[in-house]
């Protein structure tokens, strides 16, 4: 059976190398939108809601087809639920892990252990089309605390620095089966292909 493309919203590697892996055997093909020179859109939204619907579709839009998108962030206690919608670029453009990270901790530099109670949160965004008035809308959050020091050279984004107590590592030490298993993005994304069904053949 021919796979049913799907355009991923996002120019992230790490994002498309995730859906690839939960979608694929489910009969999608996830393509990146810079496949169909889909341009970047400004995430304007005040929610992560918002920014992904506004993803989708453009994405969709351009490229004719379905469209997935996903808009997700830490949202950490101790900042009033910053980064938030701006984790991606929380230490300005260019974006970048590294500066990001590194802005992190030295926003919490003066916040104790014990104190750095933190989420990630994913929204997912299905569109049919690009006026689909009923997106299919699933979000979930990953409950953790924000580390003093990075730990492991898995994942990407924050996941250096976010500690799984219930596991005792951070994300970026985790497997990446268990990362898809019990991460935020990957119980969305399993929220999504339920109420999706299988690929139409």
């Amino acid at each position: 059976m021919t796979p049913t493309p799907l355009v991923l919203a996002s120019g992230n590697a790490g994002k498309l190398r995730e859906f690839h892996q939960l979608l694929a055997p489910l009969g999608f093909e996830v393509r990146p939108q810079a496949d169909f020179d889909v341009p970047e859109v400004d995430e304007t939204g005040l929610t992560f809601v918002e920014n992904a619907l506004l993803k989708a579709r453009e994405a969709s839009r351009v490229s004719g087809l379905p469209a997935l998108a996903d808009d997700s962030g830490l949202e950490v206690d101790a900042l009033g639920g910053a980064p938030g919608i701006y984790s991606a670029r929380f230490a300005g453009e260019p974006k970048s892990d590294a500066r990001n990270n590194a802005r992190l901790l030295e926003a919490l530099a003066e916040v104790p252990e014990g104190q750095r109670t933190a989420r990630y949160w994913c929204v997912l965004v299905h569109l049919r089309h690009a006026e689909d008035p009923v997106p299919l809308i699933v979000q979930c959050s990953w409950e953790g605390e924000v580390l003093a020091h990075p730990r492991g050279e898995g994942g990407f984004g924050y996941d250096p620095l976010f500690w799984l107590p219930d596991q005792a590592m951070s994300v970026a030490e985790l497997a990446a089966e268990e990362k898809n298993r019990l991460s935020h993005r990957g119980r969305a994304l399993r929220a999504l292909v339920e109420a999706l069904g299988p690929a139409p053949r």
